[in-house]
């Protein structure tokens, strides 16, 4: 009776410790592969994505089309700063002959010798200053306009220098820089201005023949000799005289910057 007895409790004891051991291994086996998962699930499983570093071109920038321009220079003057030319005259003989006095000495000075007289009644005479002498030039007075006593402009005694051999030749409209470039080549100029580098106002006149010339009162011919970097030198009546630029831009301006030079 106690065998029966003991056998099943000894079965049921054997079976419990079976139970008991794969119970164990079961949740000693499966903890770490579940560990283990969810370290790949968050680490491992996923890889991190590392996005890629937005390009940013090195290259150099293609050169624009247009031409960067440089600075601008201001260009250096042919001529020195200062030049003087050294030049005699002498005073006119006669009330309106300013322009004789003048021309024959701006030829001494290129090496022709002529008496002012001579030149003076070798110019041809006309109411019209740019075609001769308009005036009598013994007995009339200076600083009258056509028809009445005035004198004479440059073309005339231009024309009547080159028959002397001179290869004078008339300018209009120069500016102080072409004054001064010409001076630096040692050749005075002999200009029209108004009295002693003063100032009168044009006028048009008409001529016996209709054509029309600008001519002003005290209209007057000198010899410029020199200059420096502010002021021009002139030679009157066979003095000389040094004034300011702009005044000598100013009077020699009234009858167009008319001249006669040297070439």
């Amino acid at each position: 009776m106690s065998r029966v007895t003991s056998y099943p409790i000894y079965v049921v004891w054997l079976f419990l410790f079976f139970a008991a051991c794969t119970t164990a291994t079961s949740k000693e086996s499966v903890k770490p592969i579940v560990r283990t998962g969810e370290l790949i699930r968050t680490e491992a499983v996923v890889p991190a994505v590392i996005p890629s570093p937005t390009h940013v071109s090195t290259a150099s920038p293609t050169p624009s089309s247009t031409l960067t321009p440089e600075p601008s220079q201001t260009p250096t003057p042919g001529y020195p700063s200062s030049h003087y030319l050294s030049i005699s005259g002498h005073k006119q003989s006669y009330a309106l002959s300013c322009e004789a006095s003048a021309a024959v000495d701006w030829a001494a000075y290129f090496g022709v010798n002529i008496y002012e007289s001579d030149f003076q009644f070798a110019l041809p005479l006309s109411d019209n200053p740019d075609i001769g002498f308009c005036g009598q030039v013994l007995t009339d007075r200076w600083g009258q306009i056509p028809p009445y006593a005035y004198g004479v402009h440059a073309k005339p005694v231009a024309d009547l220098l080159v028959k002397y051999g001179l290869p004078a030749r008339v300018i209009d409209g120069w500016t102080l820089e072409q004054v001064k470039q010409k001076i630096a080549e040692n050749k005075p100029i002999l200009i029209w201005v108004i009295g002693n580098m003063e100032y009168s106002e044009p006028v048009i006149y008409v001529d016996k023949e209709g054509r029309e010339v600008l001519v002003a009162p005290f209209e007057h011919a000198v010899i410029l000799t020199g200059y420096d970097e502010t002021t021009v030198r002139y030679m009157n009546n066979g003095r000389f005289y040094d004034v300011p630029a702009e005044v000598f831009l100013t009077s020699w301006g009234v009858l167009n910057n008319m001249g006669i030079v040297h070439e």
